[in-house]
């Protein structure tokens, strides 16, 4: 077997949504040597910085939170789809031609993985190809961007999304990854009532 570590590293430098300084992690030493007998780090950061999924309550005023969580849902077999010929978005006449079935959690790998700076021109999925996974009732989407949409009218992707319970991924790192199907562990930390949770996601082939 073989393990892909498919998250973004945290560092304070990293890239951040629309290079938001405000999304941008800080970290500080909260103790040391010369003041204590531990050595601690203090980080402030976005949850939507990074790899992380989303929950409703992010688009949809009283959506639901990550105390819905349902861990099996992010422990699970994927299919990842090489969509790096896409310039702009991805839509539904890029997808009918997939196979993509009910219940299905999918990964589009675009350009955005080839990109260590904020492309403010990022891959994302357009509105139809967004009704088009609803109508599939997929169970899970994943990207390569910070963002599953980029300043869309309502953000209905997200909606459209949410409407039908399907998970969302955001910022994943698949330059080193093949089309095909892997097992994925799609790991956060525990938090209640949150509107995204941070994750480590590791895809096994």
């Amino acid at each position: 077997m073989i393990y892909y570590d498919v998250s973004m590293k945290i560092t304070p430098d990293m890239q951040v949504y629309k290079n938001k300084d405000s999304k941008k992690p800080v970290f500080r030493v909260a103790s040391d040597f010369d003041t204590s007998p531990a050595h601690e780090t203090e980080v402030t950061m976005n949850l939507h910085t990074g790899t992380h999924m989303d929950f409703p309550l992010h688009m949809i005023k009283d959506g639901q939170t990550s105390s819905k969580l349902e861990l099996n849902r992010l422990i699970r077999e994927v299919k990842v789809f090489d969509m790096t010929h896409i310039k702009d978005a991805i839509s539904k006449d890029d997808l009918v031609d997939l196979d993509i079935c009910k219940n299905d959690f999918i990964l589009f790998k675009t350009q955005n993985s080839y990109e260590d700076k904020f492309n403010f021109k990022f891959i994302y999925i357009d509105q139809s190809a967004a009704l088009y996974l609803n109508q599939k009732e997929i169970r899970g989407v994943g990207v390569d961007a910070l963002g599953v949409e980029r300043d869309q009218e309502n953000h209905m992707t997200h909606k459209l999304l949410f409407e039908k319970d399907i998970y969302i991924i955001e910022g994943l790192r698949l330059k080193e990854i093949k089309q095909g199907s892997y097992f994925m562990y799609a790991l956060p930390i525990k938090m209640d009532h949150a509107d995204a949770l941070l994750l480590s996601v590791i895809l096994v082939a």
